[in-house]
């Protein structure tokens, strides 16, 4: 099996272009200290934008809100909300991703991905299932390499799962997966919201929660998805743990602050660790449910997770920030107009995991990619290419993804497998020996180096 795929693998990246290269009143609050912590006004000297306007009204009725409710109301407000309202990417946008940059990302992704089902004993059925597909450019170079794999494949049942909240980028992930074979479910509550199939017949579904999407086996892909989920800001003070809110700066009512809670809150109280060595925690409740959710399914159906993103293993601190125009943006100024993030800690989503799943990683993008063979990809690229515009595209895209001073180290890759997936070969019991020995376990591609036959 393991030979299969190596060759397999070394025949998808012995090819040369496919396509071409894409380009509350009573109570004081306290301002809290950090560097981070200043206040922000709006843009420019117009009256307050409608986010700011819903936002203000909120605090005054309620007091001032956590950031993971601040970030919730920016990023996803189903009226005003960022990512309901705007194409965000590309480099018309405000941020630009890995699939964006270069195709070789998404193959590398597909190989992987028909790695873990082998691995996985090669199970009738598999669900790929993207989490937040963006373009859904990453989906569009998986299912590619699972076309030009077909022999692997099998007769295998595969399906593409897209969980998305935005209409406008479902409708730009249709348009690019399915062209017009798609279209809209008659009713607005069906948990399938969108369906479609690709041009080779792939059927894709659309769904706005992991938990709509059907049981079986399946892999699971969050690419810069994890980082947009909102988080839950904290300071170590005198008295103890408190949490970060926004409030309405006194002396400037169209302008928003932060403020350190006077009192422990249900989250302060609840999220940072007893033994939490740093000063500044952020904690996405969030993220540590979907992980949960993925760990479940994966022990229930089988199957495995790859998340990819900007992150850290539980050390950093303050790293809440906006973008846009590929340009750090005031989280608090003018909010609706950029994205919002903050650095992943992949140390809690392995704690919230549980020990029902095996986690791999965080190992960095330069080391994934090259486990991956990337170069070897490259290599072949530029022998079969001629053209000296698309040779300069490629190796400069090869630099945004592996440099270490770029895309290289920044971002991370992190896999939750079924433990039967790294289970050791069972010793012979009794006295009767079998001939044959158990075949060991494939080793995990990205996370060991991919030795091609």
């Amino acid at each position: 099996m393991r030979a299969l795929l190596c060759v397999k693998a070394q025949q998808l990246l012995s090819r040369g272009f496919i396509h071409p290269v894409r380009p509350a009143a009573a109570v004081r609050w306290q301002a809290a200290p950090s560097k981070l912590f200043c206040s922000s006004a709006p843009d420019g000297n117009n009256k307050p934008p409608s986010m700011l306007r819903h936002l203000t009204s909120k605090i005054k009725a309620t007091g001032p809100i956590p950031v993971a409710e601040y970030m919730r109301e920016v990023l996803t407000n189903p009226v005003k909300g960022y990512y309901v309202r705007n194409n965000m990417l590309g480099p018309e946008g405000d941020f630009i991703t890995s699939p964006e940059i270069s195709q070789i990302f998404g193959e590398l992704i597909g190989v992987w991905i028909i790695s873990e089902w082998m691995g996985a004993g090669q199970p009738k059925q598999l669900q790929l299932v993207e989490l937040g597909p963006g373009k859904g450019s990453l989906a569009s170079d998986v299912i590619r390499v699972f076309s030009q794999l077909q022999s692997v494949l099998g007769g295998a049942s595969v399906s593409l799962h897209l969980v998305e909240v935005s209409p406008a980028l479902s409708l730009l992930q249709a348009q690019n997966l399915t062209g017009n074979r798609s279209q809209e479910a008659d009713a607005e509550d069906d948990l399938v919201y969108r369906r479609g199939e690709t041009e080779a017949g792939l059927p894709v579904s659309w769904y706005r929660r992991l938990d709509d999407v059907p049981t079986g086996f399946s892999i699971f892909v969050a690419h810069e998805f994890f980082d947009a989920l909102p988080i839950h800001k904290f300071q170590r003070t005198e008295k103890g743990w408190r949490e970060v809110l926004v409030d309405i700066d006194p002396e400037k009512p169209d302008t928003l602050r932060f403020v350190v809670a006077p009192a422990p809150t249900l989250a302060s109280t609840s999220l940072v660790q007893a033994d939490e060595k740093r000063d500044h925690v952020e904690v996405s409740a969030e993220g540590g449910v979907i992980v949960q959710q993925l760990a479940r399914r994966i022990i229930e159906d089988g199957g495995a997770a790859l998340i990819i993103d900007y992150g850290h293993n539980g050390t950093k601190t303050d790293t809440f920030r906006g973008f846009k125009g590929h340009q750090l943006h005031d989280v608090l100024a003018s909010p609706g107009s950029a994205d919002l993030t903050a650095d992943v800690d992949f140390n809690y989503l392995r704690r919230m995991a549980g020990g029902g799943v095996a986690c791999l990683g965080p190992v960095t993008q330069n080391t994934f990619l090259k486990n991956m063979g990337i170069d070897t990809r490259m290599q072949i690229l530029l022998r079969n290419c001629s053209d000296p515009s698309t040779r300069k595209q490629l190796i400069s895209s090869y630099n945004m993804l592996t440099n270490p001073a770029k895309m290289g180290e920044r971002f991370h890759f992190f896999s939750l497998l079924h433990p039967s997936r790294l289970a050791k070969p069972q010793k012979p019991q009794g006295l009767k020996l079998e001939k044959k020995k158990s075949p060991a376990p494939l080793p995990v591609a990205g996370f060991t180096e991919l030795k091609f036959a």
